[in-house]
């Protein structure tokens, strides 16, 4: 068993579950794309009775320049309610049932710093600007709902990865398993529940437009597989040795699980909605700029849950006691414990001995961490965060940004303003 409760076993068997409906979701839109050509005009008539023919959508006034925060926020809302008055109507739950679900989205979908569902209004008004299209309220809320697709992406994901790590916070407040108790289960369901709906909204949203629906049907199964192979690989290092957790498989985690939903999907994304973007060419030159900034973002994740405070970061750092395959450790452990005879013996032993058997606080969490810094990390991740902020900025000289420039996809309004968000962060 874990420090919390949650058997090994099982945070495997949740991490394989995850995996299942992200295949899922990923054959149904390959078959969606097969059939679409001959099928485009179907009414779907096997699920045709769970939902409305033509839904009629209020949108509320979007403030873009006043205040975006706020208005992207109350999006959220609209869609909760929408989706308590379909799960009324069509599916017939019990109030007890919708009432729980109410609380659950209200206490999992909210509360983060919005990033990665704020970058897709913000791309996709770049790019409305930078084609010389305007902004009209329809489409700043279309792409808003977009934004809190990824935001709910995010949501389920993190309830899993929380039972998954025995994480004890989210976002300065118990990870929603923890609040329930010896009843903690529930979340599995509620995670995936959280999953179903996000398909349920853009359908709801973007059926007029079969084409565009399955574009983004497409891009959201496809990144949620994407995370799930890296969740998987993340997962998987509980019980691998520590001379498993190499660089490579930290870039590969990284690389799927953070850096394709986090950076990539936002922008591509927009491109879909409002950039009327169909060369395949653009998408590769956006996913390789966002790719390497998505890396760069994690590395400073690592770095932070060893060295912010857990009021900077809004929840406690574990990366340690969960035994992470993380920038730092791998760092050490492959690279630079490789030279001094007595360094290597004395540090080898202490992250052998500990790492993944300590307790978050303990003294041997503090012997790991001063490690690290008698090793030099800060520095030479201040090295590497410098590196880094050069090597994405020379992209936007290279192939890929003429690409992009040629489609229409400012580098000043998208990537360079993403960067500098992140760009020496501290929480």
């Amino acid at each position: 068993m874990t420090s919390h409760g949650v058997s090994k076993d099982l945070t495997l068997l949740v991490a394989g579950a995850t995996a299942a409906f992200a295949a899922g979701g990923l054959t149904t839109a390959a078959w969606m794309k097969f059939s679409g050509k001959r099928r485009e005009s179907s009414s779907l008539p096997a699920t045709a009775q769970y939902r409305e023919k033509s839904p009629s959508i209020s949108y509320p006034t979007y403030d873009y320049d006043k205040d975006p925060k706020g208005s992207f926020l109350k999006i959220c809302d609209m869609l909760i309610k929408e989706l308590m008055g379909d799960l009324s109507k069509n599916y017939s739950l019990p109030k007890r049932e919708r009432d729980w679900l109410e609380k659950m989205l209200q206490y999992n979908v909210k509360g983060g710093k919005m990033n990665r569902g704020l970058m897709v209004v913000q791309a996709g008004v770049a790019i409305l600007e930078s084609q010389g299209k305007p902004k009209d309220n329809a489409t700043l809320c279309q792409l808003a709902v977009l934004g809190w697709a990824i935001e709910w992406l995010q949501a389920w994901l993190l309830i899993a990865d929380d039972i998954m790590d025995s994480s004890v916070t989210r976002r300065g407040q118990p990870c929603w398993y923890k609040t329930l108790k010896e009843n903690w289960y529930i979340a599995i369901n509620d995670a995936v529940t959280i999953e179903s709906m996000v398909y349920k909204i853009i359908k709801r949203h973007f059926a007029y437009d079969p084409s565009l629906c399955l574009g983004i049907l497409d891009l959201m199964t496809e990144t949620t597989l994407q995370t799930e192979l890296g969740q998987l690989c993340d997962t998987l290092c509980d019980v691998l040795t520590l001379k498993d957790l190499t660089p490579e498989r930290w870039l590969y985690i990284v690389t799927y699980k953070t850096a394709f939903y986090s950076f990539y999907l936002s922008v591509a994304l927009a491109m879909l909605l409002v950039g009327n973007v169909t060369d395949p060419k653009a998408y590769d030159a956006a996913r390789e700029i966002l790719l390497e900034m998505g890396i760069y973002f994690q590395a400073q994740d690592d770095y932070l849950d060893c060295y912010a405070t857990p009021e900077q970061l809004g929840k406690v750092g574990t990366d340690i006691s969960d035994k992470k395959c993380g920038w730092l450790f791998t760092k050490a452990y492959h690279e630079l414990l490789t030279s001094d005879v007595n360094m290597i013996t004395k540090g080898k032993n202490l992250l052998d001995t500990h790492y993944g058997n300590c307790e978050v606080g303990s003294e041997e969490e503090k012997k790991i961490k001063n490690l690290y810094t008698s090793l030099g990390l800060p520095k030479i991740y201040e090295e590497y965060e410098q590196a880094s902020y050069n090597k994405i900025m020379s992209l936007k000289h290279s192939e890929s940004g003429k690409i992009l420039e040629k489609a229409g996809i400012p580098w000043d309004g998208v990537f360079g303003s993403f960067l500098q968000k992140v760009y020496k962060r501290s929480k």
